[in-house]
């Protein structure tokens, strides 16, 4: 009889303290690493180079500052996701949780903490030549980063526009609107 007692103790106090996971977009609650849950793309942090390499490899390198339990940089991801797919080989995206960042700024051009201004989200473009071609807070449209990025290509930029699609949920794709 006393086992049983214990086991429905213990049952009880395993329910009361069991409580549900709720993961939100539009929320600034800290869901987990923003890429895999709300863009599909974990791939994108930690960043596959530094901005130092870029500029020495003249790389079009994107700074993307953000905060995991920011509402504006969960949606910003998808966003940051369809630059990954469609610019892969030609740029360097660059994320950086702004964690790391705060209390240490940065007097080095070569260095991304340096071009953070200390809000988020953050998007910074870099050309090939280390020179600053866009810098802008908050959500971004992605038509206006390709048409940056375009130019610094030398690529002639043919007016595609490209939306974020939500499938589920969390998760977003880009695609190409016709």
């Amino acid at each position: 009889m006393k086992r049983v007692k214990y086991l429905i103790l213990t049952l009880i106090i395993f329910l009361l303290f069991n409580t549900s996971v709720l993961a939100s977009r539009n929320t600034d609650s800290y869901d987990g690493n923003i890429f895999p849950i709300y863009a599909g793309n974990g791939s994108i942090v930690p960043p596959q180079t530094t901005l130092s390499d870029s500029i020495r490899n003249h790389r079009v390198a994107i700074l993307f500052f953000y905060l995991d339990d920011s509402s504006a940089s969960k949606t910003l991801a998808p966003i940051i996701s369809g630059l990954d797919l469609i610019w892969r080989n030609s740029i360097d995206l660059i994320a950086l949780t702004t964690d790391e960042l705060q209390g240490n700024p940065s007097e080095d051009i070569n260095e991304a903490n340096y071009y953070w201004n200390g809000l988020i989200p953050q998007t910074v473009i870099i050309d090939d030549e280390g020179i600053v071609q866009f810098d802008k807070n908050g959500i971004v449209d992605i038509d206006e980063i390709n048409k940056v990025i375009s130019n610094i290509k030398g690529i002639e930029y043919d007016n595609s526009s490209f939306s974020v699609q939500s499938f589920n949920e969390y998760n977003s794709r880009i695609s190409k609107d016709k």
